[in-house]
């Protein structure tokens, strides 16, 4: 007997053992085996599924959120752009405004000023008329203190208003 070469009973008896073990293993073994084989392969199967979708999900999520962000920062421009545009329509209300007093004011300050103006001509022509007839007064006592010379202013004025009317 020898290792390497079996008897040919104990290979035929070695042949059948694994035939029958073969048999009762592939009519009731390998069917489980192989339906939890394709269990396993439907459940990763699924699973990968679940995670390309959660993925794609991801992805829409993080477009919809980059969109959201552009459209914010489109609002915040707008919305910037629309609080200068008052600001500078507030500045150019004011100034107008301001305008329109300054000039109102100095309209009032111009007329306060000619209605001055016309009562210091008023006054000067008062003092002028007055100083006239002081120094009128003068001239005519001066010159009237003789009886000839009074005489002689009377004719001269009834000659002129004479003359004035005709």
């Amino acid at each position: 007997m020898s290792l390497l070469l079996p008897d040919s009973g104990l290979l035929f008896w070695m042949l059948l053992s694994f035939g029958i073990v073969f048999v009762v293993l592939a009519k009731y073994g390998f069917p489980i085996i192989v339906k939890m084989v394709d269990g396993r392969k439907t459940y990763i199967d699924q699973s990968l599924e679940v995670a390309r979708e959660a993925n794609a999900q991801l992805a829409k999520l993080k477009e919809q959120g980059e969109a959201l962000v552009v459209a914010a920062n489109k609002e915040q421009g707008r919305i910037l752009k629309e609080a200068m545009q008052e600001r500078d329509k507030i500045i150019h209300e004011a100034r107008k405004k301001a305008e329109a007093a300054a000039q109102k004011e100095l309209d009032e300050v111009k007329k306060q000023i000619q209605i001055e103006k016309e009562e210091a001509i008023r006054d000067i022509r008062r003092q002028v008329a007055l100083l006239s007839v002081d120094i009128a007064e003068k001239v005519i006592r001066k010159n009237l203190n003789e009886d000839s010379e009074q005489m002689a202013m009377i004719d001269r004025m009834l000659d002129e208003v004479l003359d004035s009317k005709n």
